[in-house]
């Protein structure tokens, strides 16, 4: 039937892979880098940023893995929906490393305030440097991606978080440098934390809500039943649902009760074209069901 494709169109995630992969693999490379500068030098700074990055390559891959995985498993019969929830699963995944990354450097600052270490902080300025500038990178070529996908979000945290990690470094390098007081470091660190934790909270939260089939926050579900209702011929909307299967797919299901003489085709025109145009939600399941219908009413949820 003409105009009545229900294809979903390319995915914002999948439009990012190709960012998120030269992410991974600079993230990946600093990670390696402050690692093993952190054994060099002695400095656990530097090997608690390289363990903060580690963390965050493994969230970086994990997006990468849902988006490929998402991809190819699409078009399965048996999978309606395709794999695109692995987007949301991932996020969920990234924000429970990023509460767990919160409360290990918070950890840390404590165990530092009470001993404060010595640290080498001539190469541990450098790699800091080197390790801000790539991920100044990742930032700015996640950014846009991130307003596209929970996934691509998530991701862009991580890259975030390291960033200010990497200003945190760089920070207490140069007042232990040039000044010589040890506390910067744990100070910084729990800084960082703070800095993780209510947007770690915020990405949670999004991914829960779009598991447990909750309505978009940007929706509100009684002007929409009510905006179904003004539909010429409607007389009673009801076993309306609203979800987020994925980033930008919103889909609806809906019973739109109206009288036997009325023609079905002008009510799914105009339902359809309602959910389109004021509230983004081009995938819909539609029953017009006439009113001398009986037996629809008797379900239990």
């Amino acid at each position: 039937m003409s105009g009545h494709s229900h294809s979903p169109g390319t995915r914002s995630g999948s439009r990012h892979r190709q960012t998120l992969a030269v992410v991974l693999t600079l993230v990946g490379t600093v990670m390696v880098v402050e690692i093993v500068g952190g054994v060099l030098t002695g400095s656990l700074a530097l090997l608690s940023d390289g363990g903060h990055m580690a963390t965050d390559a493994l969230g970086l891959g994990m997006a990468l893995a849902a988006i490929v995985v998402a991809d190819r498993g699409s078009s399965s019969d048996q999978r309606t929906f395709g794999l695109y929830r692995l987007e949301i699963l991932a996020a969920l995944a990234n924000a429970v490393v990023l509460f767990g990354v919160a409360g290990y450097v918070l950890y840390e600052a404590v165990q530092r305030i009470q001993d404060p270490p010595g640290v080498d902080s001539g190469p541990v300025l450098v790699i800091a440097v080197v390790g801000l500038i790539v991920n100044l990178i990742g930032w700015r070529m996640l950014r846009q991606g991130a307003r596209e996908s929970i996934n691509i979000e998530g991701a862009y945290l991580e890259v975030l978080a390291d960033l200010i990690g990497s200003i945190g470094v760089i920070v207490a390098a140069v007042l232990v440098r040039y000044t010589g007081w040890l506390y910067a470091d744990p100070l910084v660190g729990a800084a960082i934390a703070l800095f993780i934790l209510p947007r770690a909270w915020r990405l949670g939260r999004q991914a829960v809500r779009i598991l447990v089939q909750a309505a978009p926050d940007d929706l509100d579900v009684e002007i929409l039943r009510r905006d179904l209702s003004s539909i010429r011929g409607v007389i009673d909307v009801h076993d309306l649902h609203v979800w987020t299967l994925t980033s930008e797919m919103n889909v609806a299901s809906v019973h739109l009760m109206t009288p036997e003489n009325v023609d079905p085709h002008h009510v799914l025109d105009e339902a359809r074209h309602l959910l389109q145009e004021n509230y983004s939600i081009d995938h819909a399941t539609l029953q017009v069901e006439p009113d001398t219908h009986i037996g629809c009413t008797e379900l239990t949820w």
